[in-house]
């Protein structure tokens, strides 16, 4: 079986149900101009118009199946998950979308679903994982600033949601979100280019000193775009702890913990991934359906020479684990 385990999706009837005022948030605006559908929240400037491709199921088989690919495991979208609306109603914006994602992949066998919940508030978010994962979905999809730009993973706030996570052995996919306060980002496309790898770098930094992985063991934690930065800072991080340990955890032991997909575009540079954490820890990921997402990852992996075994399971033998694919 081959899986792409980075993916999102957007389902049809949530924007239906939207727009008909079925269903009603205080904090959450929808505008539509034709094609464009966009979201606020709590106030703020909308968001970027949903992705062409975002809400196609159909079109989703289609190229799937030009790949090879038997099976997408879809998180919803950065953009909706609504961090900084109040913590209860960012509760029911969870389920709301967590509800239409369940039905929105039920006639798509195709699909895997993951679980949105509401990071403003770790008592909320442990409440609507444990909901979620009775649901069915396999994990969730997790931003890296939980609390807009000034959010950190490691908030003791955060703490009952990783108990949670550990206790149910969830796998959590940690994406970074799209805003970014540092202004040399803000030209040539440089917030998508780099952006993106200093965001969950610094999230992910941050989980690796305090111990969270450690300390919630039981956790698993799969990082987009190859871990970012992390695997080519772990000599750096490790030299940072030896030098200066005060009160923090050894890196390398919660980096030992971590998963890492695909997304890297290079294959000198999976290959470097490979050999730093290991061909196990690697699921294959597409970042569907953005324009920088892999076109081709069966073939990408394929270019890297890895040996068969080490192969089969990137291409899907980790993530059927990791996701509970059957």
């Amino acid at each position: 079986m081959i899986v792409d385990a980075h993916a999102h999706y957007v389902p049809p009837g949530l924007i239906a149900d939207m727009q008909s005022g079925a269903s009603k948030f205080p904090s959450v605006k929808m505008a539509v101009d034709g094609e464009a559908v966009r979201f606020a929240f709590a106030g703020n400037e909308p968001k970027r118009p949903i992705p062409k491709g975002m809400r196609d199921a159909e079109g989703r088989r289609d190229w799937l199946a030009q790949r090879g690919i038997d099976k997408q495991i879809v998180g919803g979208w950065l953009d909706m998950f609504g961090y900084d609306i109040p913590a209860e109603e960012g509760a029911d914006w969870s389920r709301f979308l967590n509800e239409h994602m369940l039905k929105g992949v039920r006639d798509y066998s195709f699909f895997t679903p993951l679980a949105t919940v509401p990071m403003q508030s770790g008592r909320l978010a442990a409440r609507v994982l444990e909901e979620a994962l009775d649901a069915g979905c396999h994990g969730a999809m997790i931003g890296t600033q939980p609390r807009g730009a000034t959010g950190v993973l490691d908030d003791p706030d955060l703490d009952a949601f990783w108990e949670v996570a550990s206790a149910r052995k969830a796998t959590l996919f940690v994406h970074p979100t799209f805003g970014a306060r540092d202004d040399r980002l803000k030209a040539y496309g440089l917030v998508s280019a780099i952006g993106r790898l200093t965001d969950t770098s610094i999230a992910v930094a941050r989980l690796l000193f305090s111990g969270h992985l450690l300390r919630y063991p039981d956790v698993n934690l799969v990082l987009s775009h190859g871990g970012a930065a992390l695997p080519m800072a772990l000599g750096r991080l490790r030299k940072s702890f030896s030098t200066s340990p005060a009160d923090n955890a050894d890196p390398v032991e919660g980096f030992r913990k971590l998963y890492f997909d695909t997304v890297v575009y290079d294959a000198a540079t999976l290959r470097f991934i490979r050999e730093i954490a290991g061909a196990d820890r690697i699921v294959m990921g597409t970042d569907q359906p953005f324009a920088i997402g892999e076109s081709d990852p069966v073939t990408f992996v394929e270019s890297c020479g890895f040996t068969p075994t080490e192969q089969a399971s990137i291409v899907g033998g980790a993530a059927r684990k990791l996701f509970d694919i059957v």
